[in-house]
């Protein structure tokens, strides 16, 4: 029996496991933390009872073609709530976006209906964009009009363009706070392509996320590679493949890297050219996050917000727009973009009775030491007075601390490399098939590969479905999991 050995145990490593393990692999994973999860753990960071997810918290993208194939939507309990996300104002108002897209035009104003024409097609499309956006963008999409137009949005919101979409202040922000997830300079048409995403999800499976946390995704997939007889090793970090004892690639094992591309350039047998790629990829802007225990809810002034798991606080448009390109400049801005996170408003698991958690990042320059409390607490404030006095506890993780936590966040950028539109491409190669690297039954399953970013778990699918091509086999997703 040929082995697989995965090195991460976030959900791209986890998924390839799956994938492998399901084919006949061996498979045998080793995680540098002591939890097993990388970006989908939940952990008491502030105070025991209180459960924070250490990255990530909802997931839109969990409605990837890997995740349906392994029908995660029917293994854990999941939380789909009616506002997918808010933006709060100030004097106390706020742009809403519901589940349902004319309830949400209908509070949009003037604005409604190019709200609708905006993101109807793409929501009623949700399946054939997501498959557009979760493949190399090398690859001839399955529906090149749907392909079209996402394309055509997204160059229109990722230039100057934008600006003349609404007129007013409330559709704008709600589009620019969806659009700032990308941490990137502002307005661009990557980040605009990952914000059109969002929105799309946010009017079509809406916004779910775990009872209990982000845990319970590992866990699921973690269930099913030890149901299929792989096995998990913790609190073991590597940091050079060439010193690993992974197997024999003759024989058919296989070593995937769930991690940052960077770890093959100590690999003595890596072509330069390849090897210089590598070191050419670029990471961007990070993330600071703060965790908070508090003793309510959050006092949010207007009252919708509050009933939304996920908030956005930024102010207007230009606001937004400032706060993200000060960063791309290397400066911390003095009202900066912060996505905040309150699952306890429907899930009373997380904190104990009568008290509730909130999970809070802005963004921040590559590696930036500086410890984000201050600045989070006073962007909540704005739109919550009376925040300060409903702190029990927090923990704040400087994005120069990131790495440690996750060794795949260099410097603190939690998306596996500047999300620009080049890397977009070029991720970390261009290649049609860039999850294969030049070392033979060596595979990149990170978000440092396509599609990047998000909780889809397709960079693992991918890379072990190139593993097997490479091995003679032609695998689908419904060869390892059956039609659904």
């Amino acid at each position: 029996m040929p082995r697989a050995t995965i090195i991460g145990s976030g959900p791209n490593g986890l998924s390839a496991a799956v994938c492998l393990a399901r084919a006949g692999y061996r498979v045998h994973i080793i995680e540098a933390s002591d939890t097993v999860g990388g970006g989908v753990r939940t952990l008491p960071l502030t105070l025991p009872g209180f459960q924070h997810d250490v990255c990530s918290a909802v997931h839109p993208a969990a409605a990837s073609e890997f995740f349906r194939a392994f029908g995660l939507q029917n293994r854990i309990k999941w939380i789909t709530p009616d506002i997918s996300y808010a933006h709060p104002l100030d004097r106390g108002e706020a742009a809403i976006a519901w589940r349902d897209i004319e309830r949400t035009a209908s509070q949009l104003g003037s604005d409604g209906r190019a709200w609708q024409r905006l993101l109807a097609p793409l929501s009623e499309a949700i399946e054939a964009v997501a498959d557009f956006t979760g493949n190399s963008l090398l690859r001839v999409p399955r529906q090149p009009v749907r392909a079209a137009q996402f394309g055509l949005r997204t160059l229109a919101q990722g230039t100057a363009l934008a600006r003349h979409t609404f007129r007013g202040d409330h559709a704008a922000a709600l589009l620019s706070g969806v659009i700032a997830h990308a941490a990137a300079r502002l307005p661009s048409p990557a980040a605009a392509a990952a914000g059109l995403l969002l929105a799309a999800h946010a009017h079509a499976g809406g916004w779910p996320f775990p009872h209990g946390g982000a845990q319970s995704i590992a866990d699921a997939l973690l269930d099913d590679v030890i149901a299929h007889g792989g096995t998990i090793e913790t609190s073991r970090r590597i940091d050079d493949i060439a010193a690993l004892d992974w197997g024999d690639a003759s024989r058919g094992d296989l070593l995937m890297l769930n991690t940052s591309p960077r770890v093959l350039l100590g690999h003595p047998s890596l072509p330069a050219r390849y090897a210089r790629a590598i070191a050419r990829y670029r990471y961007g802007t990070a993330a600071a996050k703060v965790d908070y225990a508090l003793d309510g809810p959050v006092p949010w002034q207007h009252p919708d917000v509050a009933l939304s798991p996920t908030v956005h606080l930024g102010g207007t448009r230009d606001e937004i727009w400032a706060a993200e390109n000060a960063v791309a400049a290397g400066h911390i801005p003095e009202q900066p973009y912060v996505l905040a996170v309150q699952p306890s408003t429907l899930d009373d698991s997380r904190a104990p009775e009568n008290h509730s958690v909130l999970w809070a990042y802005m963004h921040v320059p590559h590696g930036y030491p500086g410890d984000p409390t201050e600045a989070i607490t006073a962007q909540v404030e704005r739109f919550a007075p009376g925040f300060r006095d409903r702190i029990v506890a927090h923990a704040a993780t400087p994005a120069s601390e990131r790495e440690a936590i996750n060794p795949a966040e260099i410097g603190g950028d939690i998306y596996g490399g500047g999300f620009t539109l080049r890397q977009a491409v070029q991720r970390p190669v261009v290649s049609a098939t860039p999850w294969r690297t030049p070392l033979r039954g060596v595979y990149l399953a990170s978000a440092a590969t396509p599609p990047g970013p998000g909780i889809t778990g397709m960079p693992g699918w991918h890379a072990a479905r190139t593993a097997l091509h490479d091995a003679g086999e032609r695998v689908g997703l419904t060869d390892l999991f059956g039609a659904r």
